[in-house]
């Protein structure tokens, strides 16, 4: 019998730089099952569920970042406090002051790490300076869990949140282990009432939550990793080898990929959370089925969209109070700010002035020709054809690895379209070609079919359900690339 080495498995406790713990790791299914059972233990006792709870996604997000824990421990600490101080205070001058030392701590954690070298290489550059590069590597889920502790001490000095008194109960928000290292960004409104609830887990909660776990594993291991590892990065990191047919073909599968990818996620995190017995906010709605760019902006990363639009548009910009000018302007501003987000490169900031300048166009087009135009099946269908090939052209800036490339890229699809033998351009990646084809079709399934789907799972008996998750954990494996695929939004 082969000796049973503990050395091994007491390793895989702890963080590993090569296999950082991610959902669609091997290891976490193992994981989270173990998970479970132990929750089980705890969940009819509100305080000792919490606890578990907290100490358990502090240990998932130890082992996905390691040492980087202690930065979602520490925001959470002074938020809790700064939020508590304003909540005392009436209106003054010292209570903005408090709220603008929280903006400042919070944007000034995330700046450090995420921006600092490209604002050293613009200076370099600008002044021809030869200041090193920090080359700072970025905290796990620090754009997420930052914009999660604004909103919450923005809430609470506007009132519309009453602050927590127990310090674990906002560790346990803010660390929450399904949403944390790449959202959805959820909202203090909406989470803190969950704590308090009497623990629960519902049969509806049960199957949805299958659905979502194993739609999520379909779209991140099957679709997304398969499409992006044998076809889309080869494209993209090199275009300049490739035909405009090939770059063109790698612009429709990226478009499948980081959509698969991210919603992908998504599903699986508010899937979990279900069977936990929490409620997290849908954060895409079939965003390729939108005919224009304002409504792709309502079913893409909606828990960001919605944040740029509460906390920035309108808070701090005025939204459309201040006229048509200052609007579009407003519009603008927010897009970039978006883009900035995902990164500090040229490649972001493009690409949300792109969305941002669409985003006015778009409203100017509909003040002056939308009553002109019948709202009718063609039209929309024509809508969602061209909001569908700007969203690509956009995608170009998004995924290549330098500003060069992204115009090499379309220099390619626009100029050297050259004749290719497309039987055996095919012939070479058919399996990706079909992959490709059926997420699409997937994404293109009417709402009301997909909901009764997902009441059918809701509906059938126990084994059944286990018998379905294990199925497509099984044909996950036969898809799994052999190096793993990180999630794309991990880097953001």
């Amino acid at each position: 019998m082969t000796a049973i080495d503990y050395h091994k498995i007491l390793e895989s406790f702890v963080y590993s730089e090569k296999d950082p713990l991610l959902f669609n790791s091997g290891f976490f299914l193992f994981f989270f099952c173990f998970f479970l059972m132990a929750y089980a233990l705890f969940f009819k006792t509100s305080k000792a569920r919490i606890y578990f709870l907290t100490l358990f996604s502090l240990y998932f997000f130890y082992k996905a970042s390691n040492w980087y824990v202690v930065f979602i421990v520490l925001a959470a600490i002074v938020d809790f406090k700064l939020s508590n101080l304003i909540y005392s205070m009436s209106l003054g001058l010292k209570r903005k002051l408090l709220l603008w030392i929280s903006i400042f701590l919070n944007l000034l954690l995330l700046f450090t790490f995420k921006y600092t070298d490209f604002f050293i290489g613009m200076m370099n550059d600008i002044g021809n300076n030869q200041i090193n590069l920090l080359k700072l590597a970025l905290p796990v889920g620090i754009s997420f869990y930052t914009f999660e502790n604004l909103s919450y001490t923005l809430d609470v000095y506007d009132g519309k949140v009453k602050p927590l008194n127990k310090f674990i109960d906002y560790l346990f928000f803010l660390s929450f282990f399904p949403k944390l290292m790449m959202g959805p960004i959820v909202r203090a409104k909406d989470f803190l009432p969950q704590i308090a609830k009497k623990p629960s887990v519902t049969n509806d909660q049960i199957g949805e939550g299958l659905y979502l776990i194993t739609a999520g594993i379909i779209k991140k291991v099957i679709i997304s990793d398969y499409i992006n590892a044998n076809f889309v990065r080869i494209i993209f990191d090199n275009p300049s080898a490739h035909s405009g047919a090939e770059c063109l073909m790698a612009l429709y599968g990226y478009a499948m990929v980081i959509y698969c990818d991210f919603s992908g996620y998504s599903d699986m995190a508010i899937g979990m959370a279900k069977w936990i017995g929490f409620e997290i906010n849908i954060n895409f709605l079939s965003p390729y089925q939108s005919s224009s760019i304002s409504e792709f902006w309502k079913r893409w990363h909606i828990s960001l969209s919605s944040w740029l639009k509460d906390y920035l548009y309108i808070r701090w910009l005025g939204g459309n109070k201040k006229g048509k000018i200052r609007t579009r302007i407003n519009l603008i501003i927010t897009m970039l700010l978006g883009g900035l987000w995902h990164g500090a490169s040229w490649n972001f900031i493009f690409w949300g002035a792109l969305h941002g300048v669409a985003l006015v166009l778009d409203k100017m087009f509909n003040s002056f020709f939308g009553k002109f135009i019948p709202k009718t099946k063609f039209s929309r269908m024509i809508g969602i054809i061209i909001t569908f090939h700007f969203v690509c052209f956009g995608w170009i800036f998004f995924r290549s690895t330098t500003f060069a490339n992204s115009w090499v890229f379309m220099e390619k699809i626009i100029h050297q379209f050259k004749p290719v033998s497309y039987l055996e351009f095919f012939k070479g990646y058919y399996s990706v070609f079909v992959l490709i084809g059926i997420g699409f079709m997937l994404h293109f399934i009417p709402n009301r079919i997909e909901k009764a789907y997902q009441q059918f799972l809701v509906k059938t008996p126990v084994p059944v359900k286990i018998i379905y998750l294990f199925i497509c954990i099984l044909i996950a494996i036969q898809f799994k690339q052999a190096d793993a695929i990180k999630p794309i939004y991990l880097q953001f």
